[in-house]
């Protein structure tokens, strides 16, 4: 995989916009998204109403996938020690 950011186009309310990732992070935003049963673009959507303006688009992107997979980990970790 690259490691370097790859740049793809969103459609964000009907508007176009450019989001640079790196691909581990796209594969990961894609697999989220698809889980869920969204669009990519539906679930960019509501990462930028929700991230305010400090936080740029791709760096609230990266913090939802990384809070997903840490979720994700935790639930298992319950499960596993609950048994």
């Amino acid at each position: 995989m690259n490691s370097r950011p790859e740049k793809h186009s969103l459609t964000l309310r009907g508007h176009r916009t450019s989001v640079s990732l790196e691909d581990e992070f796209w594969q990961a935003f894609r697999e989220i998204a698809a889980e869920d049963g969204r669009a990519i673009n539906d679930l960019a959507a509501e990462i930028d109403e929700t991230r305010g303006v400090d936080c740029g688009l791709a760096s609230a992107i990266r913090l939802h996938v990384l809070r997903r997979l840490r979720a994700q980990l935790v639930e298992l970790n319950d499960k596993q020690y609950s048994t």
